[in-house]
């Protein structure tokens, strides 16, 4: 049986082993055939001047990821000399490792270059309450430098009624919304852009689209060509191998339309697991720490299992409670 760990112990467990040190962009290399963990979790020490939200931009990751991975720390005032972790391992989303894939429960997008034994991540922003981004499997359609910004009559409305009217076109430059790069999708209406406000990256902060830091989306533009597959998916409970030992990285559940959602996180959590035919039918659970991981939501991978060839356990009945 696996140890069952409190959740903080779980965490300053896996920081202690971690390196501390800067990274650049998201660049990993991808884990062999049938490994899904790609990066390792980072601590560094909090200058006093440091908030979440530039620590964030720093390392290429979102606020709420920041405030996930640090329960109890302050994001606007962590504290000179404070540990801070960097929630930079990742589970693989799930299904092909191909193109664009976004997962709106991470707030993050892939980037699987074709040909390439590497993947790119970054942290997004997504639609709103009332702005739900998408579902859906679409495409980029096209690339665009500098682009100027045609607001949608609803979204000139909204900005009427608030007092702040929005002229029938933004030009290109720092106070465009678009900032310096779009990518059209195949999905009318939605794009993958920059921003000219650097605060709700990684937040539900825009009109549906997609929002990434400036210098992530210039790096995209010169990576990802026009027809790259963009496969957009709502999965909180992810499931992967590495080293033998199985994994769960578990976020704040989101609903269809990209908000907050109330769910039967038991079922979730077994759906999710039976996605994985390699994994739903050969593991030894430790139940005690799923429900650990999954009450934390706090985005880092953690081990929960070992493969074994004894016979399985129905996940149907399931010995553990996640509305608890």
């Amino acid at each position: 049986m696996l140890p069952r760990l409190p959740v903080v112990t779980r965490c300053l467990t896996l920081a202690a082993l971690c390196v501390a040190g800067p990274v650049a962009a998201l660049e990993l290399p991808l884990p062999p055939p049938g490994e899904d963990i790609v990066g390792q979790v980072q601590v560094i020490k909090a200058k006093y001047e440091d908030t979440f939200a530039d620590l964030g931009t720093a390392h290429d990751l979102g606020y709420l990821e920041m405030v996930a991975a640090n329960p109890g720390v302050d994001p606007w005032l962590p504290g000179a000399g404070t540990e801070v972790i960097l929630p930079t391992r990742f589970i693989l989303p799930p299904g092909p490792r191909e193109g664009i894939v976004i997962n709106l429960a991470e707030y993050r997008l892939y980037y699987f270059p074709k040909g390439q034994n590497v993947v790119y991540t970054f942290p997004l922003g997504i639609g709103r309450e009332g702005w739900g981004s998408p579902i859906a499997h679409t495409s980029i359609t096209a690339k665009t430098p500098n682009p100027t910004w045609t607001p949608p009559a609803s979204i000139r409305a909204e900005h009427a009624a608030d007092g702040d009217p929005l002229p029938s076109v933004v030009p290109a430059g720092p106070n465009n919304p678009l900032g310096p790069f779009k990518f059209t999708l195949g999905t009318p209406g939605y794009l993958i852009h920059g921003s000219n406000k650097k605060f709700g990256i990684g937040m539900r902060t825009s009109h549906g689209c997609f929002r990434m830091l400036n210098n992530n989306v210039l790096e995209m533009a010169g990576m990802v060509p026009v027809g790259t597959s963009v496969r957009i998916i709502n999965e909180p409970y992810k499931f992967g191998i590495s080293g033998g030992k199985v994994y769960l990285e578990a976020h704040t559940p989101l609903d269809d339309k990209g908000n907050p959602s109330v769910v039967d996180k038991h079922t979730a959590v077994i759906n999710a697991l039976l996605k994985r035919e390699d994994l739903a039918n050969n593991l030894r659970m430790n139940w005690d720490v799923v429900r650990d991981v999954v009450a934390a939501e706090d985005g880092l991978p953690v081990e929960i299992a070992i493969p074994t060839t004894a016979p399985a356990t129905s996940l149907s009945s399931a010995p553990f409670d996640l509305q608890q």
